[in-house]
């Protein structure tokens, strides 16, 4: 009796099975996905085995990694043929681990980072795939960027690690899992910190999550990422490490730039600029707080009063809550491209940081689909302008502004999801 259950209990398993295989490919966005990632594979193979690679900071990353490993431990010391380190301690390590599987070469390490596109972008369809914003055929916008393809395989940034690990941070994030969401956060702020710009969104999304003990615990694991990292350093010369990994008053060449470029130099390398550029960053993510992301509470100030009473409350709490996936990604990418569109300088690599959250954007909005496709290309174009010009850099910001206005104009929604509804989509 005993063997015969175990047979129908494995028949069950195996018909399962062999269903699931029919059901995904039924799905277009699934066909979609596994198409765009086969075909992009070979795109990328050919990239890296046909086209030139172009030498900006892989030999002043070994110079650090290599005074790094000789037991260099005073951040104002390490430096490459572009300047003295201002990466935070996870940099170090990853391009370390580089170094040793690549042997200091290039080619293998284009490999490396041929591999990290497609694992990248398997994240990123993941997340477009279960937050359902864009149509089956839009996924492709993800693929053809000829600069991103360039970042990742030309020119080997670590910028590429960076936006990698952040994606993966948010898919563990719509999985619910925000303790490890905050931990892969934390290491992707190790590696660069334009990271951060996704903090201010991450945090309110956290407040409307989980409940008080839950947001502490959480941001304190991912204090310990950035303490266990920096480690060697803080312990021996903290006030180098502290200074120049997490520099935030740093002003970039204005021959880079790619947004601000009509801005005459004297103006844009100003304390003055910067700070107004500060203060309307602040402003546009308060403002989207107040009006968009807590409309459903009341605005940011009855919301985060909400949170203190139930705090100080010793009835049971109302939180934690779940919040519906598609919120989560519009919350977190929106609050990002706030700091892209008031960001000084813009330079090339940089690109990496929002592209693969302009076409969810876009589809946020409420404007028709010929004009959200005329509007991705366009800051594609601009991206490909070599160098930037009063033209390419004043329609970029114009593109920028016109998808702001989209992300103000559209209905802000019920942030929380059903039981129900969440039972649907296990289902």
């Amino acid at each position: 009796m005993a063997v015969k259950n175990s047979a129908s209990r494995s028949r069950r398993k195996d018909a399962a099975a062999s269903s699931l295989i029919p059901k995904l490919l039924k799905n277009p966005k699934t066909t979609m996905t596994l198409a765009l990632l086969f075909i992009d594979s070979i795109f990328v193979s050919l990239i890296i085995a046909y086209v030139p690679y172009t030498k900006i900071d892989w030999d002043a990353y070994m110079s650090q990694v290599s005074g790094f490993l000789g037991g260099e431990r005073d951040y104002k010391n390490l430096k490459g043929d572009t300047g003295p380190l201002v990466y935070p301690a996870g940099f170090l390590y990853v391009y370390s681990a580089i170094q040793y599987i690549a042997g200091g070469q290039v080619f293998p390490a284009q490999i490396l980072f041929g591999i990290l596109y497609i694992i990248n972008l398997g994240i990123v369809l993941l997340i477009y795939v279960k937050t359902n914003v864009l149509p089956w055929w839009a996924l492709s916008l993800l693929c053809p960027s000829k600069r991103v393809h360039s970042i990742f395989v030309l020119r080997l940034f670590n910028d590429c690690f960076a936006m990698t690990l952040l994606h993966a941070a948010m898919a563990s994030i719509l999985y619910q899992r925000w303790h490890l969401g905050l931990i892969i956060f934390s290491a992707a702020v190790s590696i660069k910190m334009n990271v951060l710009l996704y903090a201010p969104p991450l945090f309110i999304l956290m407040l409307k999550a989980m409940n008080i003990s839950g947001v502490i615990s959480a941001l304190a694991g991912a204090a310990l990422v950035q303490v266990v990292l920096g480690l060697p350093f803080l312990v021996s010369y903290p006030v180098e490490y502290i200074s120049r990994a997490f520099n935030l008053g740093r002003v970039f060449i204005h021959f880079w730039s790619v947004n601000f470029k009509f801005i005459p130099e004297p103006i844009f390398v100003s304390k003055e600029f910067a700070v107004s550029l500060l203060i309307a960053h602040l402003v546009l993510l308060a403002v989207f707080a107040h009006y968009k992301w807590c409309k459903h509470e009341g605005g940011l100030f009855n919301f985060l009063c909400l949170r203190i009473r139930s705090c100080l409350s010793t009835s049971s709490s109302s939180w934690p809550k779940t919040l519906k996936k598609e919120y989560i990604a519009t919350t977190m990418f929106a609050g990002n491209f706030f700091g892209i569109v008031c960001a000084r300088s813009l330079h090339y690599q940089f690109y990496s940081w929002y592209f693969y959250s302009l076409p969810y954007l876009l589809w946020r909005t409420p404007f028709p689909t010929l004009l959200r496709v005329f509007l991705f290309l366009g800051v594609e174009l601009c991206w490909n302008v070599y160098p930037s010009n009063f033209y390419s850099s004043v329609l970029l910001l114009c593109l920028h502004l016109v998808i702001v206005w989209g992300l103000w104009s559209s209905t802000p929604e019920n942030p929380y999801a059903s039981d129900k509804s969440l039972r649907r989509k296990e289902k």
